[in-house]
């Protein structure tokens, strides 16, 4: 019988052999319930309470990982990538269809209204009740009809396999807790994981967070076991940067999570029968830190990963890694160097019929390190941002370029799509979140109120509709700011003022277009006739707008919600979650509907 060892112990406080002693770190996650106006969040609406902090443990480092002493203060030495805690929910309960054209995309026909209006004027437009799902994806049935990734290519046709039920999901082969892999140091599951998954509401919601080098499995339903991990996976010297469950394939009895590490491995885990599989083992493909992951939307197989070397790369969960070459024309070959300028270089195409292993395809995207990538609702554009302040739009089931643009200072740490999939949200080192009209191809608002650096922005399913758009913002301040923007509050953008509404094809006096190729010079392996293998594209490049020329939104709450930076928002259908660099998650409320909430409401106010 496999027994697993017994916890370790620092009684003196020494993480390591001849560590410093200092206090004992907790090895037990603790929950707090604070109370009083400083935990209130004060909106229109009514009044957000604090209702848990949960308050991760921190696991020392692993004996084999003592972190070597820094003499020199101002050494420039570079140290391994970390990331804040951040969370993926799951709700397994089917979430509502997205109502009242919510999650429309045509937006050439709608224009705004020449009155500028308030939030609380627009009290005709129906309010929906489409589900939370992460980055502001809609559900299955919203994707059929449209495009997507890798159908013209029949190199990507799934094969039957024998003995599979239809309905089967495919599972990793290794037992994460009974493996020997030296990058896995400990697992520790919940005595009773059986029962409480048999327990566990549907509406309930489940949380996976990463802490340095663990990763946890919590239930943020119960309160009497929310501090009890389901699992908990400890990494030798690894730290997850980045995590994300397959919306598409998550069931009572099964769920897909990839996790991103700083050593750019990638695990496939499924927690329920604790199976995992390794890829990109040792950087076979890219070696540099994974910053952002995402599962493709309504696929079952395929995930993006984004590198800190501004690689981004198509993974098949189920395939095997092999050294990778690139496909496309090595920058030398043109003697100029223009291939190594392109913005959005294509180094193997999904359409390429080498896919019997990994990478399905990988793009590189120019200049900087990729910070964040975000899908767009229809499943056809993909946002990338970078730390040298670039956003770039690609339409990545053809694998071109739509626009491009800066910031106005700094680098961008985050994006998301409005649910409709209009807008695009950036936030970053100048302290903005900066509002782009997708079909305008141009900066609307920017919105001031941070004191530090964004980290995190998302919209607010539950508090949007056709013409009314709630989004949330996070930083390095310690604050949360909640922001309202209507149609009529933007109107039409101010760079746009002096080009033909819908149109795409004028290029005004801020814009400048640069001839962009992403043509295969391998055509042995690639797909005769596809979509990508075209004459040479005209790529749009959006100036930077000075303060004068763009509006200004200012929030409509700002609040010091945390002691430590915080790193991740997320919003569910009954409150606000909010995470932190030191491992704080905690819960808000939202407010009740009916009179007592009203009364709480004018209380809450009037002591802030």
């Amino acid at each position: 019988m496999f027994v697993l060892p017994p916890p370790p112990r620092y009684p003196n406080g020494q993480l390591y052999t001849g560590a410093p002693g200092g206090a004992l770190l907790e090895t037990n996650n603790i929950l707090k319930h604070p109370t009083g106006p400083e935990y209130q969040l004060v909106v229109g609406e009514g009044t957000y309470h604090l209702r848990d902090d949960l308050l991760l443990a921190t696991p020392p480092p692993h004996p084999s990982d003592a972190p070597q002493p820094n003499n020199n203060p101002l050494a420039t030495t570079v140290a391994p990538a970390t990331a804040g805690t951040k969370l993926s929910t799951v709700v397994l309960t089917s979430r509502k269809p997205p109502s009242h054209n919510l999650f429309r995309t045509i937006t050439g026909q709608s224009a705004p209204s020449n009155n500028i209006q308030s939030i609380q004027e627009e009290t005709q437009s129906p309010r929906s009740d489409a589900g939370s799902i992460s980055n502001g994806f809609g559900s299955s049935a919203y994707y059929n009809g449209t495009p997507s990734f890798g159908d013209s290519n029949p190199a990507l046709a799934p094969l039957p396999v024998k003995g599979k039920k239809k309905d089967e999901r495919s599972k990793p082969k290794n037992n994460i807790v009974k493996s020997n892999s030296s990058f896995v140091s400990r697992v520790i599951p919940h005595e009773t994981i059986a029962k409480r998954l048999a327990d566990h509401a549907p509406e309930g919601v489940y949380a996976f967070a990463n802490v340095n080098r663990a990763f946890m499995w919590l239930d943020l339903t119960s309160p009497e076991n929310k501090t009890e991990n389901l699992t908990k996976v400890l990494f030798t010297k690894a730290h997850a940067t980045c995590h994300d469950v397959n919306k598409h394939t998550q069931s009572s009895a099964h769920m897909d999570l990839v996790l991103g590490f700083n050593t750019g491995d990638i695990i496939w885990y499924e927690p329920i029968s604790q199976k995992y599989a390794r890829l990109n083992k040792n950087g076979m493909i890219n070696n540099s830190p994974v910053t952002s992951l995402w599962w493709l939307p309504n696929k079952e197989n395929y995930f993006l990963a984004s590198h800190a070397n501004g690689d981004l790369v198509v993974y098949d969960k189920e395939k095997e890694d092999a050294d990778f070459v690139p496909e496309d024309a090595s920058p030398t070959e043109n003697g100029n160097g223009t291939a190594a300028k392109l913005p959005f270089r294509v180094k193997k195409s999904v359409h390429s019929r080498n896919q019997k292993t990994n990478p399905v395809a990988v793009w590189h995207c120019r200049p900087g390190k990729i910070t964040c990538t975000a899908f767009s609702p229809d499943a056809v554009h993909l946002a990338i941002v970078t730390d040298t302040g670039v956003l770039t739009i690609v339409d990545y089931i053809s694998e071109r370029v739509v626009f491009s643009t800066r910031s106005y200072y700094g680098g961008f740490n985050t994006t998301t799509w409005s649910p409709d999939g209009r807008y695009v949200l950036t936030g970053g080192q100048d302290d903005l979140v900066s509002i782009w009209s997708f079909a305008e191809q141009a900066i609307v608002a920017r919105c001031v109120g941070h004191e530090s650096w964004v980290r995190d922005v998302k919209f607010d399913p539950w508090r949007c509709d056709e013409r009314n758009y709630r989004f949330g913002s996070v930083g390095d301040d310690c604050r949360l700011l909640l922001w309202d923007f209507s149609v009529g509050m933007l109107g039409r953008p101010k760079a746009m003022s002096l080009r033909p509404r819908g149109s795409v094809a004028g290029a005004p006096l801020n814009r400048e277009r640069t001839t962009s190729t992403m043509k295969s010079s391998n055509a042995s392996t690639v797909v005769e006739g596809a979509p990508w293998e075209t004459e040479p594209e005209e790529v749009v490049q959006v100036a930077v707008q000075g303060k004068a020329s763009v509006s200004t939104l200012p929030p409509v709450m700002s609040k010091i919600v945390d002691d430590h930076p915080v790193a991740w928002l997320g919003f569910e259908e009954g409150c606000i979650i909010t995470s932190c660099d030191s491992a704080h998650i905690r819960e808000w409320d939202r407010p009740k509907e009916g009179p007592q909430e009203d009364n709480a409401s004018s209380a809450g106010a009037s002591a802030a």
